[in-house]
């Protein structure tokens, strides 16, 4: 071993915080079982194998991660890749380490793509709640990846990229790995954008000289304006910004170069939370404070525990630059994040359920997310709403805001008191009735903003969340919870409104008080229906008509009095259609107009509402506002069987921001044999695709089917019809 480079390379990384005998031998055994199973192996770089779990322990190293971390990152790819089993490595290594692969093995086999893109993010973040060291061993992995992109194919080296901005670098960031991230997200724009990438590149380039001497100007400015007053344990030091995060200033906030305010950066780093304030205050004294640009997240930390003053200001030259204020503590959490908190000491007795409750008490977020994965399952929670939850309400929160107690609440970017509201607590969510922001009164659509002081009023006897506070609310949780009440209040309103109509049916035909729960078992029990409740259910729904229980009810009709019945109903569709297509029993020239809300077709069960002085509006049954009016005022409501006109109705896609991506869905339409009256197509703050189609069709199987065609191109990810 004393020969092979990469090996005393690795130790020498290890050396300065691993000293135990035991813990070198621990890692040198991991190293030479690496090597000895990967032998023959090599890397599309033409590299050994080995090469790749020895930097990513290198990587690691520079976070000083514990031996049982270093040791799982060496064999994180043996299982998978070689004959080696989790077995084996837990007979070697212990069964904390063979935990760690098993998971960071299982994680690897993840695609991020297509259908399979929310269930695979699902799986990344319940295994960082579970182990945050199987995450850092993972991003570690990603990090040398990239490094060694180029040896890729061109395909591959945009699949990898995409995923690293989407999945890798978002997680990184939440995490503290500032620098991971920094590298991550510009190597990943080299290949998604490399137009871009050059572009910036090179303006940062061109005006290297100049900016380093007006960073240098301005250091040596504040070094003499820090002697003067006083102060001497400091250190000063400047920097440009990532290109990444130029990229995106300029292109989210359709900015030039020139006019970034913080590309340039100062960082002072002091010795004690009060010279943090008194160097603040000797920055605004001499140079210009820009307004709105001052923020303090040493008084309200951000989430992953990064702490610092921040201000902008204006150098008597013109020049804007940042000036970021923090102690040497906090300066190093800066740099690692909370891989500074998981640093391993020797002769510290570690255990993971001590570091995870450690880590709940350290960071909010990371109790939330646990909360989160808690609940999933009691709460009946598919993928697509989980993840969503978590990136919207932990990964992209940036907001904080206070309870009168003084405690800290962390909500969306445009959060509302309703958001605040559900991340107090559920029932104060269901019970609020209003708000009041600083001690004054706002309404529940009022934008919060960090700093803000917010209290809640709620009272026993409130109704409930209506449908609106979907349109307020930005957190995934609050809207989950909301529709929970929702779906909750309409599963009670639709059983209550199929007993209504089964209990008149019945006493139309003198049959009632006959139903039991054993006589719709045995007549209902193919269809699912084992008791009266369900059967009450499925006819509030639509699913069951009260006439096809009464049918079973009357044996005595004989089968040709039935089809004669059909008949008679058909030939009256035929003859009574009005110009939308609907009939309403009994009308022959009904004021009729389709509602907008729901945009019902041919094929969804509808029902007409009773307006006053607008005739009747027809709603698709799924509708939510039907499900909110006045019972009395519904009528049933019949699609004829001569239909000659289409019907207009929005599909929602998300995808990816691949190029090329609308044009293919719209010719997957228009081969559909489907016309689009409207498009609209915008990219999130998630960078993802969001398109939304009007269409024009006959009936709903054409629908369908063209939402299944649309699902089948690639990179989408996710297609439902819209309800406005």
């Amino acid at each position: 071993m004393m020969n092979d480079a990469l090996y005393k390379a690795l130790i020498k990384d290890i050396s300065h915080y691993i000293k135990s005998e035991s813990n070198i031998n621990l890692i040198t055994k991991a190293y030479i079982v690496a090597k000895e199973k990967h032998l023959g192996q090599m890397r599309k770089s033409g590299e050994p194998y080995i090469t790749h779990p020895t930097a990513v322990a290198r990587i690691l190293a520079e976070l000083e991660a514990g031996p049982q971390t270093l040791v799982a990152a060496l064999l994180h790819d043996t299982v998978e890749d070689t004959d080696y089993t989790l077995e084996g490595i837990e007979k070697d290594f212990g069964k904390d380490v063979a935990s760690l692969v098993d998971a960071v093995t299982k994680l690897s086999k993840l695609q991020f793509k297509n259908s399979l893109q929310t269930d695979n993010q699902q799986k990344m973040l319940l295994a960082m709640a579970k182990d945050i060291r199987v995450i850092l061993i993972k991003i570690a992995d990603r990090l040398q990846n990239m490094r060694t992109l180029d040896s890729m194919a061109p395909d591959r080296q945009i699949a990898i990229s995409k995923e690293t901005l989407d999945i890798y670098a978002p997680i990184a960031h939440r995490l503290g790995l500032f620098r991971w991230k920094a590298e991550l997200e510009d190597r990943a724009l080299r290949y998604v954008h490399p137009a871009m990438y050059y572009k910036v590149s090179n303006l940062v380039k061109a005006k290297k000289v100049e900016r380093e001497s007006n960073i240098n100007n301005v250091i040596d400015y504040i070094k003499e304006l820090f002697k003067e007053s006083d102060l001497t344990n400091f250190e000063i030091k400047g920097r440009i910004k990532n290109i990444y995060s130029i990229y995106k200033k300029m292109t989210k906030d359709m900015r030039d170069f020139e006019d970034i305010y913080d590309l340039l950066a100062v960082r002072i780093i002091v010795d004690k939370v009060e010279t943090c304030y008194q160097s603040l205050g000797i920055i605004h004294a001499h140079f210009t404070p820009i307004p709105k640009r001052f923020k303090d997240y040493i008084a309200v930390p951000k989430p992953n525990l990064y702490q610092s003053l921040h201000t902008t200001v204006l150098h008597s030259d013109g020049t804007l630059f940042e000036v970021q204020i923090r102690t040497k503590e906090m300066d190093k959490v800066a740099e690692d994040g909370i891989a500074d908190h998981l640093a391993y000491k020797e002769n510290k007795v570690y255990s993971k359920e001590k570091e995870q409750f450690e880590m709940m008490s350290r960071l909010k977020w990371y109790a939330d997310l646990l909360r989160m994965t808690e609940d999933k399952d009691d709460q009946g929670e598919n993928s697509e709403e989980f993840v969503e939850t978590v990136k919207t309400d932990i990964f992209s929160a940036n907001v904080y805001v206070f309870t009168p107690k003084g405690e800290v609440v962390e909500i969306p970017s445009g959060g509302t008191p309703i958001d605040f509201a559900y991340k107090i607590h559920t029932d104060v969510g269901h019970k609020m009735v209003g708000a009041t922001v600083n001690n004054r009164i706002v309404t529940l659509d009022y934008e919060l903003q960090t700093g803000d002081v917010v209290a809640i009023k709620t009272n026993k006897n409130s109704s409930g969340p209506s449908e609106d506070w979907l349109k307020i609310a930005k957190s995934a949780h609050a809207r989950h919870k909301i529709k929970g009440f929702i779906n909750k209040s309409n599963y009670e309103y639709t059983l209550a409104n199929g007993k209504e109509l089964l209990d008149k049916e019945l006493l139309m035909n003198k049959k009632e008080d006959v139903i039991t729960d054993e006589w719709v078992r045995q007549n209902f029990e193919k269809i699912s229906i084992t008791n009266l409740q369900d059967l009450y259910l499925e006819i509030g729904k639509g699913n069951v008509s009260t006439k096809t229980v009464l049918n079973k009810l009357m044996p005595e009709i004989s089968k040709e009095q039935l089809i004669q019945r059909q008949i008679e109903r058909t030939q009256r569709q035929l003859t009574a259609t009005s110009d939308t297509g609907v009939i309403i029993e009994g009308l022959t020239t009904p004021q009729i107009k389709l509602a907008n809300c729901c945009t019902p077709i041919p094929g969804d069960s509808i029902s007409g509402y009773v307006t006053k002085g607008s005739g009747i509006v027809v709603h698709a049954q799924h509708c939510i506002n039907l499900q909110q009016y006045d019972k009395n005022r519904l009528i049933p409501a019949y699609w004829g069987t001569n239909i000659n006109r289409k019907y207009a109705t929005w599909i929602k896609i998300k995808g990816t921001t691949r190029n090329g991506l609308l044009t293919e869905i719209i010719q997957t339409a228009n081969s559909s044999g489907i016309a689009i009256a409207e498009v609209s197509a915008i990219t999130s703050h998630e960078l993802e695709s969001i398109i939304k189609l009007k269409v024009t069709l006959k009936e709903k199987r054409e629908l369908d089917l063209l939402i299944l065609n649309i699902q089948k191109v690639p990179q989408v990810y996710y297609v439902e019809r819209e309800i406005i």
